[in-house]
């Protein structure tokens, strides 16, 4: 009896030991730290090990510390009328961005609308700005100031291989605020807005990354730290962002940059487009490969001269009001057109003089039209 009383007591002990150490095992598991061969890891929560930085955060990082300190503020006085006529100064700001130790700054050519009276500020320091040239029909200016020491400047990419979806980052100074950095993607390519003076920007790129007012002619930058293209505007009620934005791309001031240092003057065509193609294109009775049709020539441009023809009436197809009876443009010097923006990537390897040769369609048949190409007159 005595050997059954002392047998079952020790049962409740071992049970009651058992039950106390998968509790306390239980709880321990998840706050004490293990003993490996390497030291010890700690057994707590996923969240505690995964502090730090992330790659993309390191590359957004370092980029700014280098693009930064390269972009600009620019500053455009204007004067203005009140409805007394009476005259008073006001100010323009936007950014632009360092493209060579000796102080030439790319920015919008909107950016700069009083050539005579720029300034721009580098780090805290303000300098006298001047305008080197411009191009009115793709919004670029680039402007010189004259710094007492080499300043930081940026790589220029290559906008041609852009792929949408892959990220950018804008830095500019939207509202006054210096050197305020976004990021985003680039949400589609090829885009055509209406500037300010009412000019079409043909083939830009459209960006999720924040831009605001005062942004313009900042640089857009891909993942390298490389320009690939300069912020020109956003579509947004009452001027706030809502996730749309463009930036001309970078492809499109190195002729302006070549020329200038050449002593040339880039040509112009003198002619607006919009494309068409497909079920569009067939319901105009054009060929259904499609090109840009004309919808107005300048009048004393080369293309007018050239005997290049606009439209003559008004129609909607669609979504769209066009204007029709104008020539289309099937091709540029031999090849088809394929981007919207193709007249302006066609000028930007010809410099005045040059010739430049166009497929149209015309009352039903195809003709070839060379143009003699010169420096004046809208695209």
């Amino acid at each position: 009896m005595r050997l059954r009383v002392l047998l079952f007591a020790a049962f409740l002990v071992c049970g009651f030991l058992v039950l106390t150490s998968r509790t306390d095992w239980g709880q321990r598991r998840i706050l004490r730290p293990l003993s490996s061969a390497g030291g010890q890891i700690w057994s707590g929560p996923d969240v505690a090990r995964s502090a730090g930085l992330s790659s993309d955060e390191l590359n957004n990082i370092d980029i700014y510390k280098t693009a930064h300190l390269a972009t600009v503020s620019v500053t455009s006085t204007v004067y203005r009328r009140t409805l007394f006529l009476e005259v008073y100064p006001t100010k323009d700001q936007g950014s632009g961005f360092m493209i060579s130790a000796d102080g030439k700054i790319l920015t919008n050519s909107h950016v700069v609308a009083n050539e005579r009276q720029l300034e721009v500020t580098v780090d805290q320091t303000h300098y006298k700005a001047t305008l080197l040239s411009r191009d009115e029909s793709n919004d670029l200016a680039l402007i010189q100031i004259t710094p007492k020491k080499k300043l930081p400047w940026l790589r220029l990419g290559d906008s041609d291989g852009l792929q949408v979806g892959q990220k950018v980052l804008a830095i500019g100074n939207p509202f006054g605020l210096n050197g305020t950095l976004t990021t985003g993607v680039v949400s589609s390519l090829g885009r055509s807005i209406r500037g300010e003076n009412d000019q079409e920007l043909q083939g830009l790129i459209q960006t999720d990354a924040a831009i605001n007012f005062g942004n313009s002619g900042g640089p857009l930058l891909d993942s390298s730290g490389d320009v690939i293209g300069i912020n020109t505007a956003i579509l947004g009620p009452n001027g706030g962002n809502i996730g749309i934005g463009f930036a001309m791309p970078i492809n499109r001031a190195k002729p302006l940059i070549d020329d200038y240092q050449a002593g040339r003057k880039r040509p112009r065509l003198g002619v607006s487009v919009v494309p068409v193609s497909g079920d569009y294109a067939d319901a105009l009775n054009l060929p259904t490969a499609g090109g840009l049709l004309i919808q107005e020539v300048e009048p004393g441009s080369v293309a007018a001269r050239a005997g290049l023809r606009g439209g003559r009436e008004n129609v909607t197809i669609g979504n769209f009001q066009l204007v029709v009876g104008g020539d289309l443009i099937m091709a540029i010097d031999g090849k088809p057109v394929d981007h919207n923006d193709a007249i302006s990537r066609a000028l930007a390897r010809k410099r005045s003089g040059d010739t430049l040769e166009l497929t149209i369609f015309r009352n039903g048949r195809t003709m070839l039209v060379r143009v003699k190409l010169s420096d004046e007159g809208p695209i």
